[in-house]
């Protein structure tokens, strides 16, 4: 069955780094385009990052563009999120998936919560 794990969440202070991980399994990671979302508390979930299956093509939402970057490995089944100069609004919880196995499977991970406060 499909199963994504989220790690590397924590406390930061502002202007500090994180690197997210997402492993992924049950489905074949290397066909898919993956995104990272972030839902924050009372709030919706968006989406925060893309990166096509080759890991080629990426795409931001304005609000991380020129602090985050999306990178995968497909060998690892890993997507990762390198979070740069980090802000309190950046504080949610993360989550990663493959908008074509949300489509089929409708299932979301546990997530990973950052949190950034002084």
């Amino acid at each position: 069955q499909v199963q994504l794990v989220e790690s590397g969440g924590g406390l930061v202070q502002p202007g500090g780094s994180l690197r997210l991980s997402c492993a992924a399994s049950g489905f074949t990671f290397s066909w898919y385009a993956m995104r990272w979302y972030r839902q924050a508390p009372g709030k919706e979930r968006d989406v925060v990052a893309t990166i096509g299956s080759a890991g080629s093509s990426t795409s931001y939402a304005d609000s991380v563009k020129g602090r985050f970057t999306i990178s995968r490995d497909n060998a690892k089944n890993t997507v990762y999120l390198q979070m740069n100069s980090l802000k309190a609004e950046d504080t949610a919880v993360y989550y990663c998936n493959s908008p074509s196995v949300l489509a089929i499977h409708n299932y979301w991970g546990q997530g990973t919560q950052v949190t950034v406060s002084s």
